[in-house]
């Protein structure tokens, strides 16, 4: 009885270890992490500790191995104005490959245009919904 337990612990511990080997290796080598930030505040504060995350994420597991988005609605939008105070780190995000998205639900309730954001953005219909498709799709999700 032994012998059969313990055969059974190493089949299911074998079949473990094969399908995390096939998930961390497709045909295509292994597959990106992937990350989405959830960015519904407006202090700058906020915003750096959530860019610092970013950038932290890519140095530790390389840029090339993770894909980051930043999605920001609400009172979060404000920071993604030309003229907001985490500008310059918005640029540098966006040169690093993190993608940074504003809500346009949000910015047509605050009567905002394409013209008064930052340059380097990206755009989704609707915050929120653009976080649960990521969700859907297994990103792993943080809030700052």
């Amino acid at each position: 009885m032994r012998q059969f337990f313990a055969g059974l612990l190493i089949a299911i511990f074998s079949v473990a270890v094969c399908a995390q080997s096939t998930r961390a290796n497709s045909p295509n080598g292994p597959e990106k992490q992937r990350l989405v930030i959830q960015m519904s505040d407006d202090q700058p504060a906020k915003w750096n500790l959530a860019l610092n995350n970013a950038k932290n994420v890519q140095e530790d597991l390389g840029a090339d191995k993770v894909e980051i988005e930043i999605v920001a609605y609400g009172p979060g939008i404000g920071m993604l104005k030309a003229d907001a105070a985490v500008n310059g780190r918005i640029t540098e995000a966006a040169k690093a490959g993190i993608k940074v998205v504003a809500c346009e639900n949000t910015m047509r309730n605050q009567k905002l245009a394409k013209g008064d954001m930052h340059p380097d953005i990206s755009y989704a219909p609707s915050g929120v919904t653009e976080i649960m498709a990521r969700q859907r799709e297994g990103w792993a999700y943080i809030r700052p």
